[in-house]
């Protein structure tokens, strides 16, 4: 079996993860495709940082909650002790905090205080949470919890290139760039015939924007928000963004807001320390979403469809510089040094998609991340491919299983429990205006 060719759909965090893994269990015919270079200049994990929480895995059978604690400690693992992935972990403490009522509901039920978790009630507790002179903003109405221990950041970046440089030492092959590493479709069996009446339907491989054939024992497609332009999903996956911001520090002011806690508002926003090799503070705000709505020619239905772009709209900058207002009025108007829209695919329940697809026997799917994918490339790949082979624990299985009958007449506005922004998913038809960085 460690002979059987494999392609992969995605160089990006689900896919880099995946072929490790797979190289890791001595596969040795594995070939990963991309329409970027390495690392994607599109993919959400090629970033400078993001957020990472460890979690210790369920000893209750009934616990609810089962299948995300055990991805969690999975991750939790990875980071502390798998040597690609452990160097990028900072352990720096992360605070989690709220202004609204309903967002203040949601983290008390995550993050209650106890071991090396601190209530913080007021802005002065915030601002001893900080070295001197960094959280300098009023922080109204702001209550939350910190973390002390077991957790931080992830240079993105960096992990997202150690999981491809060790892929590639062990074997597996990255194809990059457009045309011939953009996979264009999937590849089907001929339909059954006088000599194969039988014959179920099955992926046997891609064709790329070259035109070339790439054929396989399996594929797994782990294409991102992407996912749904090679299959029908029957709504399960809602391609959704978000947006970010950097601006520019001094190297002394770098220096001093080196090793600070993450610090994430659920109505407002988050960021941690500034990127050590360009000195720049990366800033997202926090909101359900943005969705960009087309109708299908066929069906007439709506959907979301992902497009790539290194701005941000000016009601997310001033979201942004709300959100520095509020903790550092110090750096509130500095000029954006970058910024871009990122996109995951949220599912109906935001629990991942991984399965063998029911009608294609080879094909597998690791898609679904919404918009937590990140913080599991060290373990997430091990799941896809446990799926592959046919032994991923039956509670994961269950969850993470292909499930189109949750998706029947899907509510395309839920927030999925996110808050901030204008509290609702927005439309980029919307938008009334875009940044213009580095654009005359």
């Amino acid at each position: 079996m460690q002979d059987a060719s494999i392609l992969i759909v995605g160089a990006g965090t689900w896919g880099a993860s995946t072929a490790l893994h797979l190289a890791r269990r001595g596969y040795t015919n594995v070939t990963v495709l991309d329409a970027y270079p390495q690392p994607s200049a599109i993919s959400a994990g090629n970033d400078v940082n993001k957020i990472v929480s460890f979690s210790e895995s369920s000893c209750l059978h009934d616990d609810p909650d089962y299948a995300n604690r055990t991805f969690f400690a999975a991750l939790s693992h990875g980071f502390r002790h798998d040597p690609v992935f452990q160097p990028h972990f900072h352990e720096t403490g992360a605070i989690t905090s709220a202004v609204s009522p309903e967002a203040l509901k949601h983290i008390h039920r995550r993050d209650r205080p106890g071991d090396a978790v601190i209530e913080l009630n007021t802005p002065d507790d915030f601002r001893q949470a900080f070295p001197s002179g960094v959280l300098t903003g009023p922080l109204q109405g702001w209550k939350g919890y910190w973390k002390q221990r077991g957790a931080g950041w992830v240079h993105a970046r960096h992990a997202l290139l150690a999981a491809i440089t060790e892929a590639q030492r062990l074997g597996v092959r990255f194809i990059g760039g457009d045309p011939e590493g953009k996979v264009v479709r999937l590849l089907f069996s001929p339909p059954s015939s006088a000599t194969t009446p039988s014959a179920p339907p099955d992926v046997i491989g891609v064709e790329t924007a070259d035109g070339t054939h790439h054929h396989a024992d399996r594929v797994i497609l782990a294409a991102g928000a992407n996912a749904d332009h090679f299959l029908d999903f029957k709504n399960q996956l809602r391609p959704t963004a978000w947006t970010l911001a950097h601006i520019r520090l001094t190297a002394a002011e770098a220096a001093q807001y080196r090793n600070l806690p993450v610090l994430f508002n659920a109505d407002q926003g988050f960021f941690m320390e500034p990127d050590a090799d360009r000195h720049e503070l990366k800033i997202c705000d926090e909101h359900p979403g943005y969705c960009n709505w087309v109708r299908d020619p066929v069906s007439g239905e709506r959907r979301s469809v992902p497009f790539a772009r290194h701005q941000i709209p000016v009601e997310a900058e001033e979201r942004i510089r709300g959100l520095l207002r509020a903790t550092m009025p110090q750096l509130a108007e500095r000029p954006l040094a970058f910024a871009r829209i990122c996109w995951c695919a949220d599912t109906v329940d935001r629990n991942f998609l991984i399965d063998v697809h029911p009608e294609y026997k080879s094909l597998v799917l690791a898609v679904g991340a919404s918009g937590r994918g990140f913080a599991h490339i060290p373990s997430i790949g091990g799941f896809v491919v446990d799926r592959m082979e046919g032994r991923l624990e039956g509670r994961l299985a269950e969850v993470v299983r292909w499930r189109a009958e949750a998706a029947v007449g899907r509510d395309w506005e839920d927030t999925l429990g996110r808050f901030g922004g204008e509290y609702r998913v927005m439309d980029f038809g919307e938008v009334q205006g875009w940044t213009n960085i580095g654009e005359i």
